[in-house]
């Protein structure tokens, strides 16, 4: 499997009503950190993910996070 594109190396801080939402995981789309539908050419798939509360939240823009989609700071190792 090829790497994701690093969009960003940080987090992308978020304020997001409960609710569904789905997260970028190839670092193509336009619409970061969320998904816009550019993986289409691309082996990844969006991650769904849904929120309960509202509040802001820290979505990873490495793309490598080990707890996807939020930050895990793996981009300080990139």
């Amino acid at each position: 499997m090829a790497d994701p594109v690093i969009a960003k190396k940080g987090p992308y801080p978020v304020a997001l009503e409960p609710g569904d939402y789905w997260w970028c995981a190839c670092g193509l789309s336009k619409n970061q950190p969320f998904c816009d539908g550019s993986h289409k050419t691309t082996e990844f798939s969006p991650v769904k993910f849904t929120v309960t509360e509202k509040k802001t939240y820290a979505l990873c823009g490495c793309k490598h996070s080990a707890n996807k989609p939020f930050c895990d700071a793996t981009h300080k190792k990139l």
